[in-house]
């Protein structure tokens, strides 16, 4: 920071406790305090979005390796017993084309369409929070002028010329406050009215991806469920398995190597 931006700091921080105490009186623009709310609100759902999307992608990636080690660990688990009719290899096969084939191929499009334009819009933030913030302190400059002013009005100093220069800055000092603060009145509406268009596209998009992914799921699961017992497809169907499987840890509890001691 400059010299003297340093002093225009400190001007403006003394400025903000005076106005506390009452001794400066602070301008209140309730069109603008309007807008920054909006803008606020515009501000917190657009980066929670960018959060949850890329959160999305990461969950995805997540889910399907999960899907891989259980199948590796379904098909090292049934050992022998299950190559023989092949399902648990067949599942582990179909779980892997899925995070290899589908999860990759749609990893490149939902960047490109859904990540990168959120993340674009968002980039936009910073550069408004800036011209924000600019005009809060040249409104607070021109506060403090007012407050100058005022008091030369009320204690006339011997200079006279002391007072036509202090008018005459805040004069400037108003200007460049009402330039700005015109500006954003006119512009924050504007660029919280176009969200829509923008996000349009992507959302469009999102669901694609998200159809594409359930569909191919889908369709690789119900080509497992054929290599599945008949008997076990019709058990479930009718809600019967539970009996079933109830069955056979009876007949594990009934060996005697699952009552032995442990003495």
């Amino acid at each position: 920071m400059s010299w003297n931006g340093f002093k225009k700091a400190v001007n403006r921080a003394g400025t903000t406790v005076m106005m506390k105490t009452g001794h400066v009186e602070k301008t209140i623009d309730r069109d603008f305090e309007l807008e920054e709310r909006r803008f606020r609100t515009l501000e917190t759902a657009a980066n929670k979005l960018q959060k949850e999307a890329k959160g999305y992608l990461d969950s995805l990636r997540a889910m399907t390796a999960a899907q891989t080690r259980i199948a590796e660990t379904i098909d090292a688990f049934y050992g022998d017993a299950g190559t023989r009719d092949g399902v648990s290899r067949y599942y582990r096969t179909a779980v892997e084309d899925l995070d290899a084939d589908t999860v990759k191929s749609l990893d490149g499009p939902y960047r490109a369409t859904v990540l990168e334009p959120i993340s674009r819009f968002c980039s936009y933030f910073p550069d408004i929070n800036d011209a924000i913030k600019k005009r809060n302190h040249k409104l607070l400059d021109y506060d403090a002028m007012r407050a100058k002013v005022k008091k030369l009005i009320d204690k006339p100093s011997d200079d006279v010329q002391k007072l036509p220069r202090a008018e005459k800055d805040a004069d400037m000092a108003k200007q460049i406050y009402e330039e700005l603060n015109e500006q954003l009145i006119a512009e924050l509406p504007q660029l919280i009215d176009l969200r829509v268009p923008y996000l349009d596209p992507s959302f469009e998009a999102l669901v694609k991806i998200q159809l594409r992914f359930c569909s191919e799921s889908y369709t690789r699961m119900a080509q497992v469920q054929q290599y599945l017992d008949p008997a076990t497809r019709e058990e479930y169907a009718n809600g019967i398995l539970d009996t079933r499987v109830e069955q056979v840890l009876q007949s594990m509890r009934d060996l005697q190597i699952t009552g032995m001691s442990t003495a």
